[in-house]
């Protein structure tokens, strides 16, 4: 398990974009299990929707990008890199994420040639599966 603290600590992004609480199990360079805590005080609410909080897609496929980032970069070999979006692939919304969740995140890293790589992503609410995605990834110096 690792903390907020130690999640800091491998990967680059802070409040407000730091999104994953914490990471619950995995193994350093194949996969990599989280969960996020979802708040009425996340600040993307004041506009994604004033009247009906929805947690953005495009921040839940982030929040799987980071588990699977925390998986590729605690490495040895990939500590102090960056994990860059390279492409996002059959994404899929079953159930809206709202404040009161927690989403747990899990992403499978399938494929890996060189700093480019690809993970296979979902996100559940309550054992019910939100999101799922594939995303490709590069590895760059920080």
């Amino acid at each position: 398990q690792l903390n907020s603290n130690e999640i800091a600590e491998i990967l680059p992004h802070r409040y407000p974009f730091a999104l994953v609480d914490r990471i619950t199990d995995g193994e350093s360079g194949a996969w990599a299990r989280g969960i996020k805590c979802v708040s009425a005080g996340e600040p993307y609410f004041c506009g994604h929707f004033p009247q009906k909080h929805v947690m953005p897609g495009v921040l839940i496929l982030e929040a799987m990008a980071q588990v699977g980032a925390v998986a590729i970069l605690s490495l040895p070999e990939n500590r102090g890199k960056i994990a860059l979006f390279g492409g996002v692939k059959n994404a899929r919304f079953r159930r809206q994420v709202v404040p009161g969740d927690v989403l747990t995140l899990e992403c499978e890293l399938v494929e890996q040639h060189g700093p480019v790589g690809i993970g296979k992503a979902t996100a559940w609410v309550d054992g019910v599966r939100a999101a799922n995605a594939e995303l490709t990834f590069v590895l760059a110096d920080a």
